[in-house]
C-alpha cells in the first residue's frame, strides 16, 4: 500500500496531462460536478506521454461523503480503476483501490470510504495500459497507468 500511495501522490505532483481531444472524466460530490481532462495521457505502449499539471478537479468532500465518477467510453473500453488516499478517524493516512473494471463493463463508480469519519484526500481514475506486474521489492501488484484523471478533495 505504501508504494501505491507514492504512485498516487507522485501522480498528483509530477504527472500532468494533455488537453485537446483527450477523454474527460466527471467527478460529482453532493450535487457539485466537475469535468476534467487527463493529468497524464500516454499512447498504448506508454512511450509517448503528454502532461498537464493543471488538469485536476477540486471539490469539497466532507467526511463520510460518497464521490461519483463517470468515465467516457474511451476509458471504459479498456481496463480502468480508481486509486485513492484518505485519512481515517485516528489520523492515519491510508490508500485504497477499486476493483479493476473489465473493458466495456462499467462507466461509473461510487467511492465510499470504509468508515463515516474517513476523509478523502485524493482520488485518481487510472486507464490501465499494460498488464499488471509484481513489484520485485514489495511483492505487490503494480498496475501501469496509461492515463490518469485527478480529484483533489477539500474537507
Amino acid at each position: 500500500m505504501r508504494r501505491s500511495l507514492l504512485v498516487l501522490l507522485g501522480g498528483l505532483f509530477l504527472l500532468a496531462g494533455c488537453g485537446g481531444g483527450n477523454p474527460q472524466v466527471t467527478w460529482s460530490v453532493s450535487g457539485q460536478e466537475v469535468t476534467v481532462g487527463p493529468s497524464q495521457f500516454c499512447d498504448v505502449r506508454l512511450r509517448d506521454c503528454t502532461n498537464d499539471d493543471q488538469a485536476r478537479a477540486v471539490l469539497p468532500v466532507p467526511a463520510g461523503t460518497a464521490v461519483e465518477v463517470s468515465v467516457p467510453s474511451e476509458v471504459s473500453e479498456a481496463p480502468w480503476s480508481l486509486v485513492f488516499a484518505y485519512v481515517d478517524a485516528t489520523g492515519q493516512q491510508t490508500t485504497g483501490r477499486s476493483p479493476v473494471f473489465a473493458p466495456n463493463a462499467q462507466e461509473s463508480y461510487t467511492l465510499t470510504l470504509p468508515e463515516p469519519g474517513d476523509v478523502l484526500q485524493t482520488a485518481q481514475v487510472q486507464l490501465l495500459g499494460a498488464a499488471p506486474v509484481a513489484n520485485p521489492d514489495t511483492g505487490e501488484i503494480d498496475y501501469p497507468a496509461r492515463a490518469t484523471w485527478v480529484l483533489v478533495a477539500q474537507p
